[in-house]
This record gives C-alpha cells, structure tokens and sequence, in this order.
C-alpha cells in the first residue's frame, strides 16, 4: 500500500498551496475588518470585497471548481486528489469559497450536473460555475426528527403545470448570503407512497412570492455570516412543474447520489481545521511561561499535543481512505468509511480546538484567535449531514450483517 502523495498531488498541493500562503492567509486581517465594518453597519448579510478579489485571481490561475470530478466542468480531479487540497482550506474558513469550493453549493452543483436537465444547468448551475451567484439546500426541519429523513412533511403538490410548496425548513446554510438565488428543497410529493418514493427534489428561486425568511439562526452566539443559517416558511409557493429534479419520488436517489461527496469534504476541511488548532496552541505554549518554564514544557502539554498530532494523522489516513474507496468501488461500497471519518473527524478536531482553548486561556473564549468560532462550527458538523447516531447506526448494522448469516461455530470463532 503506497500511502506518499502521487506527483499529481504534489502538483496541486503545491499550487493551492503557494496561492494560499501569497493571498489569502495574508488576506485574513482585511476579511476580518471587512466583516467588522459590515456588522458595525447593522447588516452582516453582505458580499466581502477582498474574497471577490481573491476569486478573480483563483479563477486566473486555475484554481477553480477542484471539487467536481469526472466533470468537463472541474479540474478532472479524483476524490483522493483533491482530499490534500481541501484539507489546505480548511485552514482559512474563506478559503473553500475563493476556490468555488464551499459548501451547499458544490453539492448543489453536483445534483444539478448530474440530474439536471440541460435548461435548469444552463439557469443554475453555469452562473454557480462561474461563482456568480450562490444556492441553499432546504432539507431539515424544526417540527421533526430530520435525522430521519422520511419524517420530512413539507408539501410539493402538483396543480395543472405548476407545484405549490408548503412547509417549514431551517438550518437552510446560504440563505442570508445575498447572492444566493436558488434554493434546493426536499419534500413530500406522494406521503401515500412507499416511504423511500414519496419525497422528491425541486429547484425553488430565491424571491419568490411566499418564501419568508422568519430568521436567521445563530450557532453558540455566532451568526455565521455572510453566510448564515436560516429559517424559511414557505407559504403557498408556486414553481414551474418543470422545476422538479429528475421526477417525483427521485429526492432519495438524488441524496444517495451526493450527500457522500459532500460528506467527506466537510472531514478534509475539519482535518485542515484542526491543523490550524494545533498550529495555534503550539504557538501559544512556546511564547508563554508559568510556573518558572514555557507551558509547552509541562508534561500535561506534552500529552495532549502528541495526541492532537496522532489523532490527526490517524483521520487522515482514514479520510484519505474513505476517498480512494469512493474513487475506485463507488460511494455505495465506501459507505461504511464515510460513515467511520463522518463521526471521527468532528470529534477528533474538537478535542483539539478546546485544548487549544485551554492554552489560550482567557483569549481561547474570546474573538481573538478564532477558536471559539472553529469549536462551534465543527460542532454542527456532528448534527449537518446526519447526526453521529445516524453515521453510528449504519456503521454498526453493516458490521452485524458479516456475522448475521455464518454458522454458529465459525461466529464463535
């Protein structure tokens, strides 16, 4: 088993990389202060200039869409390759979309490229190509258990050549961003049917007549914007029949289809977080000193960094893994990995963010070095894309299924 990165990875590696290191972790102050002024103003909710700069020169340089592959639309990068370079803009939380590589839109990119017709990818997904505009995904909501998702109850009931939507969604990511002008939403089109045909898929404008953004969701305190998390009641909405993706009864077949892409993205990004962790509490314990010794000298911080640095290796490897399965076998057959990175991934990068914390001291809790805000986005992680108990519940059935059906000696063996 050949675990070096391949010349081709190296290659890309060390593009992303240099662009990282030239433009945009230099471009941090200036995005912090550029949100500053924005919230100052009373409005959040708005396009940061330095990342539209750095887009125009992530697009010159041919840094752009990595995440599509097997796509003429992306840079023909496998899952495997392009898991290092996630993991580099994991350490800048702009990073991903300078790139045109952040979340829900690359797995809204994914649905329309795959399951799209030639009209909805030429409205939707060629401006989202192009990072002219932004997308949501409308999936979970408050009234139910979403982690089950055949408990969604939104309505999408076809009259004559239109569907009228009515339900309510939150934790819609994307919605304050005022690009954003499509929304991907799940429904129930037939709740008389079998349970895994009665939900569908439908391409919903952003705008339209009773769509109400009832607020925007903070996350411990933080609202994450520009970017955000919504509430959206949708009232009597009225979209074009020809909106619906693939066909009704088609919405878990579409969610099987991307929802493992979108997955492991999220653990090759938290991998690059919890780097940055542990970059900063590093850092922390060499400048500081108590008790007669730098902090870094107490056996206690021996510990807990050689910790950090072993159960970031060893997801990794695991991640690393899951995409070379998915590359090679499909993400049917690799369901069982991105399950095991899904929960290991946030729980291992938030070890490592709260002991950054504790190095930190007093300024862990504070704005200052980002920590609090990393520990509450990547707790949210163990909730998007399916609860830990879910991931949990499938790895645990596909392991009981190996013993279920072999004779009783060789199970006791």
């Amino acid at each position: 088993m050949d675990f070096d990165y391949s010349p081709r990875q190296r290659e890309w590696m060390k593009r992303v990389g240099d662009f990282m290191d030239r433009h945009i972790r230099p471009a941090e102050e200036t995005y912090a202060e550029q949100m500053a002024a924005a919230r100052e103003k009373g409005n959040p909710w708005v396009v940061i200039p330095v990342v539209e700069e750095l887009k125009k020169k992530a697009k010159a340089a041919g840094l752009w869409n990595l995440f599509l592959n097997e796509s003429r639309h992306g840079a023909g990068l496998t899952n495997l390759e392009y898991a290092p370079l996630a993991e580099m803009m994991g350490h800048v939380g702009f990073a991903s979309e300078v790139f045109n590589c952040s979340a829900p839109d690359t797995g809204n990119m994914e649905v329309l490229e795959r399951y799209g017709t030639p009209e909805q990818q030429e409205k939707w997904l060629k401006p989202l190509l192009e990072g002219e505009i932004r997308s949501a995904f409308l999936m979970t909501e408050p009234l139910v258990a979403s982690s089950d998702a055949t408990n969604i109850a939104t309505r999408i009931e076809r009259k004559g050549d239109h569907y009228v939507i009515n339900g309510r969604k939150w934790w819609s990511s994307g919605v304050g961003d005022p690009r954003c002008k499509i929304y991907i939403l799940m429904g129930k089109t037939d709740p008389d049917t079998d349970k895994y045909r009665q939900q569908s898929m439908i391409l919903v404008p952003a705008g339209t007549p009773g769509i109400h953004v009832k607020r925007m969701l903070p996350v411990f305190g933080f609202d994450d914007a520009p970017h955000g998390h919504a509430e959206v009641v949708l009232e009597n909405v009225k979209v074009p029949a020809e909106n619906i993706l693939l066909g009704e009864g088609r919405g878990f077949e579409i969610a099987q289809g991307w929802l493992g892409p979108g997955r492991i993205h999220h653990c090759m990004r938290t991998i690059g977080v919890a780097e940055r962790a542990l970059e900063q509490m590093c850092r922390r314990l060499l400048s500081r000193e108590a008790f007669g010794k730098k902090i870094a000298e107490h056996s206690i911080w021996e510990q807990r960094v050689a910790e950090a640095r072993i159960n970031i290796d060893m997801c990794r490897l695991l991640t690393l893994k899951a995409a070379d399965m998915m590359d090679k076998v499909g993400n049917k057959v690799a369901r069982t990995e991105i399950a095991e990175i899904k929960v290991a991934a946030p729980r291992m990068a938030l070890k490592i963010i709260d002991d950054a914390i504790q190095a930190w001291g007093g300024a862990g809790v504070t704005t200052d070095p980002g920590l609090a805000r990393a520990y509450a986005s990547l707790r949210t992680l163990r909730l998007a894309d399916g609860p830990d108990e879910v991931h949990n519940r499938t790895i645990a059935r596909l392991e009981y299924g190996k013993y279920m059906n072999l004779p009783r000696r060789a199970a006791a063996e």
